[in-house]
């Protein structure tokens, strides 16, 4: 495929407090993320930049040694739906986690946030690992394979009430007092393992045909999942060309034995920038980050990230060899002890590069070797694009928008107009068509 042909995709990770647990601390940086408008402030920054998508995660528990804008965050359907109400363009991504949700009120949630925002509606699909938020809805936090089981199922049945509405189903004839064409609207009836659901949604079909579903499932669960169902894939890199390319080449395999096009399933890393007028000034922002963290919130944030827990082990010593497969997430715990072996890192180390983008790839420099990095990566089909992940807002984020995109733009990788209203559009992705419903088999 030609340069003129592909074109980079870049979504914006939210959290008002900065990416890097200790940006908020930076002057002038905003300090919460229960602000409409700080929220407003960076959407309007991202449809400045042409952004193809607004993203924001979610988690339905509290954890004092987190991120500070895990502590105190908006629901994140409500906040999307606000904003839509204030930017035209940008995408609207969030995270409903399929272990603590039904799939009528996730279809439902999504489809009336598609017609608030005149398509620009996506859901990030995840399945939940922490024990603490299955307190909060007395449920049961089942073992990881399964998770992904339920998913799956879950994926299909909230797809399948946003298809049992046909295109022009809703026909108001005063003269003959015909409001609806029947023939046009049909119940699901959906008998399967997990799930039974009737139907259809008391909602006429979508903007987009069906909201855009984006996947971060690293694991081998994950990756069929994304390859099965997702229109994104937002990916977890740790600078790694090698392991890059073959993490991506593995999953487009598996979107082509699906017998889905690959292009039509764009993966996009996560990646923090850090941006100076010289590498040494990016450098000593970077320094600058890094001097505000502190060990006390060690333990639980790198055991949060590799999924075991490494209470007991010397922070200064190696990374222990785990020998049981952990139950959270396994995208991240990969990533993190692959590098961390690799790089011959200690545990303190790797709770440095944690705390400092969640495990996320971290890169520092001028917007030059910024843009240099992101085009290397998209030419070799390491990425289709990137979610940029800001140590802080708005300043962190308007040096890239301001600096890097305009060098994007020059070396045509990446657009200068939105190319139409909806999220399908920016991500160059076709209306599907409603599907008759097929999933009464258990």
């Amino acid at each position: 495929m030609s340069q003129s042909q592909r074109q980079m995709h870049l979504g914006v990770f939210v959290l008002g407090t900065g990416n890097h647990s200790a940006g908020w601390r930076i002057d002038g940086a905003f300090a919460s993320s229960c602000s409409v408008p700080v929220m407003q402030s960076i959407a309007s920054i991202a449809e400045r930049g042409k952004f193809d998508l607004f993203f924001i995660s979610d988690s339905a528990v509290m954890d004092p040694g987190d991120h500070p804008s895990f502590l105190n965050r908006f629901e994140p359907m409500t906040l999307l739906a606000a904003l839509g109400m204030v930017t035209r363009h940008i995408g609207l991504g969030a995270t409903v986690s399929t272990s603590f949700n039904e799939p009528f009120n996730v279809a439902r949630s999504f489809a009336s946030l598609d017609h608030l925002s005149g398509g620009r509606a996506a859901w990030n699909v995840v399945t939940s690992s922490n024990k603490a938020a299955a307190l909060n809805f007395s449920k049961e936090l089942y073992e990881h394979d399964l998770r992904y089981e339920i998913a799956t199922e879950f994926v299909d049945v909230v797809r399948g009430l946003w298809d049992c509405w046909d295109d022009g189903a809703i026909v108001p004839d005063r003269a003959t007092g015909t409001f609806i064409e029947k023939s046009k609207v049909r119940p699901l009836d959906h008998k399967g393992r997990f799930f039974n659901v009737k139907g259809p949604l008391n909602m006429e079909r979508c903007p987009q045909g069906q909201p855009v579903i984006i996947q971060a499932g690293g694991s081998p669960p994950g990756q069929e999942l994304s390859a099965r169902s997702a229109d994104l894939v937002f990916s977890v890199v740790n600078g790694d060309p090698t392991s890059a390319k073959a993490a991506y080449d593995s999953l487009k395999a598996r979107v082509i034995k699906h017998g889905r096009r690959p292009e039509h399933v764009p993966i996009l890393p996560g990646v923090m920038p850090i941006i100076g007028e010289t590498d040494a000034q990016a450098k000593e922002q970077l320094d600058r980050l890094q001097s505000w963290l502190t060990p006390t919130n060690a333990l639980t944030l790198v055991s949060q990230r590799l999924g075991y827990d490494i209470a007991g082990y010397p922070l200064d010593g190696p990374i222990p060899d785990f020998a049981q497969k952990t139950d959270r997430g396994q995208a991240f715990s990969n990533t993190l002890l692959e590098m961390a072996r690799r790089e011959k890192m200690t545990l303190r180390d790797l709770y440095n590069i944690t705390a400092a983008a969640r495990g996320h790839w971290v890169i520092y420099g001028t917007p030059k070797r910024i843009a240099d990095i992101f085009e290397e990566w998209f030419a070799a089909e390491r990425a289709d694009g990137f979610v940029v992940m800001p140590a802080y807002f708005p300043g962190a984020f308007d040096d890239f928008v301001n600096l890097v995109v305009p060098e994007l733009q020059r070396r045509g990788l990446y657009r200068k107009e939105y190319s139409g209203p909806t999220l399908r559009d920016h991500l160059g992705l076709t209306r599907p068509p409603a599907r008759a419903p097929s999933l009464k088999a258990g």
